[in-house]
């Protein structure tokens, strides 16, 4: 009878400590948020984006993925012409316009002007130019003979971000004419020495000139590869050959002698160079390889 009341009682012991022992684990157990689990859904990226750029993120390589769009961003703000972008051949026909209102000389003259990156411009100028004047209330007449001139220099388009066909641009010139001209119907009348009605003249003087010129410029597209152009520009002599008659009224090339301001107005026709390389903003009309 003690011998079983004994057992009973080591039983319920064993029992309760087994079940504080448990009680005391769940207590300090610790609590594990539960993770989402992962979906294969793929994000849709912005309208545009380039195809290399989400080759490259789908396959990892984030780090260059996104150097390519820091180089295409760039590229649309400063977009990259090729070297060679375009040449110009120019017709400046501006003093045919101007002796309508009453100038009394011309030059006509072709240029032609590299474009590279559609930034800087190197130009070359070939013309000819003559003039025939009788200055009011003097007693002689200038003829300036038909002669030749040369003009050297470049431009810089400000509008390098814009399609070539739209240019404003500053330049440099630098001239160069040699150049002969008569002074006839020369009439001297001297009352103190009793002469008059006394006539002479010069003919086939010879002189040249070296000057240059700084000028501002804007040309447009009007259709396919034709462009107008009107450029202002602010010249000075530099040098020019001493004659004992006196300074010629004319230079070709440069205009009358005492004036500081010209003014031309060029047809241009341009052709496009390295055209498959021209960045463009449409993918769409971006031109094909041939």
């Amino acid at each position: 009878m003690k011998a079983a009341l004994l057992h009973r009682i080591v039983t319920l012991v064993i029992v309760a400590l087994v079940a504080v022992t448990v009680a005391a684990q769940e207590k300090n157990e610790r609590k594990v948020t539960p993770v989402k689990p992962a979906t294969n859904k793929v994000l849709t990226p912005p309208k545009g984006t380039d195809e290399e750029v989400i080759q490259r993120y789908l396959s990892g390589d984030s780090a260059q993925a996104r150097a390519k769009e820091v180089k295409d961003s760039l590229a649309r703000i400063y977009p990259h012409y090729p070297k060679l972008t375009e040449l110009s051949l120019g017709f400046n026909f501006g003093d045919a316009v101007f002796m309508a209102f009453g100038q009394k000389y011309s030059s006509f003259d072709l240029s032609a002007t590299l474009n590279m990156w559609n930034r800087f411009q190197p130009v070359v100028v070939m013309g000819l130019g003559r003039a025939k004047e009788t200055p009011q209330d003097m007693n002689f007449t200038y003829t300036g003979k038909l002669s030749p001139y040369f003009k050297l220099g470049a431009n810089y388009n400000f509008l390098f971000k814009n399609e070539p066909r739209y240019q404003l641009y500053a330049g440099v010139r630098l001239g160069y004419s040699s150049f002969k001209y008569d002074i006839t119907n020369v009439d001297i009348n001297n009352p103190y020495w009793g002469e008059y009605g006394i006539n002479y003249e010069m003919r086939d003087v010879s002189s040249n000139a070296l000057w240059g010129e700084f000028l501002l410029g804007l040309k447009v597209g009007i259709i396919s590869n034709l462009a107008l152009g009107w450029e202002v520009k602010f010249h000075g002599i530099f040098k020019e050959k001493k004659i004992d008659s006196g300074k010629p009224w004319y230079i070709s090339g440069y205009g009358a002698r005492n004036g500081k301001w010209a003014f031309g107005i060029s047809l241009y026709y341009t052709i496009p160079l390295n055209r498959n390389h021209w960045p463009v903003k449409d993918e769409k009309m971006k031109p094909k390889n041939k």
